[in-house]
């Protein structure tokens, strides 16, 4: 009988994982050279990518437990393994508040096991800054060492109330008067750990704390969270070797299979990419390729933000910025930008040294489908729930045997049964012209097929309203609102749209439709 291995899918805790044997990918020489770097360290990384179990890993580190330490890369560079006490909070606790009181009522929750065994103050510690600065003190006397403190999930309570000026305001001072200590308290603290999705200002949040150090973009730390490929081919090996015979294809085409679902994450300028560790030991698990790390929690935030600040979902596959613009504090946003790529919807692409310019991306096809499906009733006021599999199964069918007629009879029965949310109208309104409206509706069903599409392309006729992409094909389409699908397929040709794809090795369509915006659906269409 095959003997399984456990993946640490739902487990976050080091000791945990070592003790039980759970498979871990060894980070821990980078996890000391960060210890070394800097007494007061900050790391964003998106959800599920780790920060929790590097968080117990440090918790491990610092409680002197050495035994749990040993094989790993640490072995070689530590030599000291001295104890120290450790307050370790989980801010993902107080996730969801929605009052000034019941933020602090949580904050004072997760702080209970440390006074527990320090100790409290009744008559002074009102406030949880004021608990936390005791419980520093208290440890430190009472232990005669200095005390790490590891802060997970430093941004959680904050982020549902990102689309609320007023209540963020209010919780954001909370939050202040809560890190206030971490500086006051620096002759007493060996080491400070702060960790979470977002990038909120050091003075807003942190208050004094002006020594901090942000590593989320240093190359030296670019594979601290995620997985890369050489640990894909040495730790993961075997792994991937038995999905493959399950699926019944060689490794190679396994290990390709992985990496276009889960891999493409780029953390820092020319670093190596790093798959979604969360995505990719769920993968292994199941032996199966599913939007595992979409599936667990729905961004609200963040689509709440990119349709208040009208982001153009279609230009997401090659975003031209400086780190100026995608790494900006989150209350500095003027686009939803940063949110993008710090929350890991968007990631680095390419960068040019010369003129300090960054190519942002969607990373993968995981993030791409599940992007995507989120986004439907946001932008084009679809609900998601009938993106069904019948449409999608048959419209990807006739676009494999090239079959762009009865793609199309699909797309236009199916967009013309779909019942739209409420505030359709309104959506179509908003946007600057109804082409681009539909531009967007087709944008996002063809990409939650995944189909690499590109709209607005340039070319030296002017710009093509979609180009989609298959394995032997080349799809140009123009679209038209209440016109005719004939005049849209007369300026494929009069601008030569198509030119640029007559080199690809691969047949090139050309397709003209014509949409109603009283059907709201293709009218007719034209190929040629």
């Amino acid at each position: 009988m095959e003997q399984m291995r456990l993946y640490p899918t739902s487990v976050q805790t080091f000791s945990k994982m070592i003790r039980d044997g759970y498979v871990y990918v060894d980070k821990t020489d980078l996890m000391w050279r960060m210890v070394k770097l800097s007494n007061y360290v900050f790391l964003s990384r998106p959800r599920r990518f780790g920060k929790s179990l590097l968080s117990s890993t440090l918790h491990s580190y610092f409680d002197g437990d050495r035994e749990l330490f040993e094989g790993l890369k640490i072995m070689e560079l530590e030599k000291e393994w001295k104890r120290y006490p450790v307050i370790h909070l989980d801010l993902s606790e107080a996730k969801g508040q929605k009052t000034v009181e019941g933020l602090r009522d949580k904050l004072f929750s997760i702080l209970r096991p440390y006074w527990l065994e320090y100790g409290r103050d009744d008559k002074t510690e009102h406030q949880p800054g004021d608990l936390l600065k005791g419980l520093i003190r208290r440890a430190y006397e009472r232990t005669g060492s200095l005390v790490a403190v590891i802060v997970d999930e430093y941004d959680a309570p904050l982020l549902d109330a990102l689309h609320c000026p007023e209540l963020l305001d209010d919780l954001r001072n909370v939050m202040q008067e809560f890190y206030v200590p971490l500086k006051a308290a620096d002759p007493m603290l060996k080491y400070c750990f702060i960790t979470g999705i977002t990038k909120f200002s050091q003075l807003s949040i942190f208050s004094t704390i002006n020594n901090l150090k942000i590593i989320s973009m240093l190359p030296q730390f670019s594979t601290l969270c995620g997985i890369t490929d050489e640990e894909i081919d040495t730790v993961l090996t075997e792994d991937v070797a038995a999905m493959a015979e399950h699926k019944k294809m060689s490794k190679a085409q396994m290990r390709e299979k992985l990496r276009v679902m889960y891999d493409g994450y780029h953390f820092s300028p020319n670093s190596k990419a790093v798959y979604n560790p969360y995505s990719l030991f769920n993968a292994l698990q199941d032996r199966d390729l599913q939007n595992y790390w979409f599936s667990t929690g729905t961004p609200s935030f963040l689509f709440r933000q990119m349709e208040l600040f009208r982001t153009d979902i279609t230009a997401m596959d090659d975003i031209e910025a400086s780190s100026t613009d995608f790494d900006l504090p989150t209350e500095a946003m003027t686009s939803a930008l940063p949110l993008l790529y710090q929350s890991g919807y968007l990631t680095i692409k390419d960068y040019d040294e010369e003129i300090d310019a960054y190519t942002l991306c969607i990373p993968n096809n995981e993030v791409r489908v599940g992007f995507t499906r989120g986004l439907l009733p946001v932008y084009a006021g679809i609900e998601s729930g009938r993106v069904q599999l019948g449409f999608a199964a048959k419209f990807w069918k006739a676009l494999r045997k090239d079959d762009i007629q009865l793609a199309m009879e699909e797309m236009r029965s199916y967009l013309a049964s779909l019942p739209y949310v409420e505030g359709f109208k309104k959506k179509l309104e908003e946007v600057s012209n109804a082409e681009g409206f539909y531009e967007w509706t087709l944008y996002l069903i063809f990409s939650m097929l995944n189909l690499y599409v590109v709209t607005q392309q340039k070319c030296a006729g002017g710009r093509v309203d979609m180009v989609v992409h298959m394995p032997d094909t080349v799809y140009v389409f123009e679209l038209k609102i209440n016109g005719s699908a004939q005049e849209a397929l007369q300026q494929i040709n009069s601008r030569h749209y198509a030119v640029p794809y007559a080199t690809s090795g691969k047949r090139v369509v050309k397709v003209g439709v014509s949409f109603s915006t009283k059907t709201k659906s293709v009218e007719e269409w034209i190929v040629e």
